[in-house]
């Protein structure tokens, strides 16, 4: 496979398989890539929605030229102290936490949060300060603001104060766990709201029908989301290095 780094034809490509509705393996077969490089191209960009060559193409010179500023050794520097190895490779790192945001963003979270979010879960220590996302992210501190101000409010980290009295952004062992839990009790929601409709419109009519088969629907997947969270529960505990499904 051709190696080197993607030009702005092939990001045309990209865009225009994207549009056609093309899967990630077949634009990398076309463009005879890794899958892999298209989905990173892909996620650290905007997305599957709002991917654009030329936009990408700027981007990404953009980012080498900050790179080639940048004095030997600074990138490793500037990392906050997140208990990671520094000898591992960091460009590769930062590569998969543009995917794994890639991730949260067709989920739905905006970019800067998805961003966030994917910079917590990758540090060692689970957790980060705004001015340590900043730096991370190399994004303004009004930025952050906003990012954990959503991720907060839709229970995604919680909010502690570290031994300087500093606020610090964690997700923990339980996070994820909440997170699945209001999403079930969100979808067993929409199942309630169904079933209402359904005295109101007729239960003799086909509208009603319909809801009564959502609301069917997503009750039985709320109740087998939430306890198929609990029984699972133990593994968001495991220790490194320990047999899956246990927790110590």
């Amino acid at each position: 496979m051709p190696g080197g780094r993607l030009t702005q034809q092939d990001r045309q490509q990209i865009a225009l398989g994207l549009a056609d509705g093309l899967a990630y393996a077949e634009i990398a077969r076309r463009l005879d890539r890794p899958t892999s490089t298209v989905t990173r191209e892909v996620m650290r960009n905007g997305g599957p929605v709002a991917y654009r060559g030329d936009l990408a193409h700027h981007a990404t010179e953009h980012r080498a030229r900050r790179r080639a500023k940048a004095a030997p050794g600074q990138t490793s520097a500037s990392r906050p102290a997140d208990g990671r190895d520094t000898d591992r490779d960091t460009d590769a790192v930062r590569a998969y936490e543009d995917t794994f945001a890639g991730i949260f963003m067709q989920s739905g979270l905006p970019r800067m949060t998805a961003r966030a979010l994917a910079s917590l879960y990758t540090t060692d220590t689970g957790s980060l300060t705004a001015a340590e996302i900043a730096r991370r992210l190399q994004i303004s501190p009004g930025s952050v603001s906003k990012a954990v101000a959503f991720l907060d409010s839709q229970g995604l980290i919680r909010r502690e104060r570290d031994e300087r009295r500093r606020e610090r952004y964690v997700v923990d062992d339980d996070v994820l766990y909440q997170s699945v839990m209001a999403s079930a009790r969100s979808t067993a929601q929409l199942g309630d709201i169904a079933r209402q409709g359904v005295d109101i419109l007729g239960r003799d009519t086909p509208a009603a029908a319909r809801l009564e088969n959502i609301a069917r629907f997503v009750t039985f997947v709320s109740e087998n989301m939430a306890r198929a969270a609990d029984q699972a529960r133990d593994i968001l505990h495991t220790k490194p290095g320990a047999p899956a499904g246990s927790a110590s």
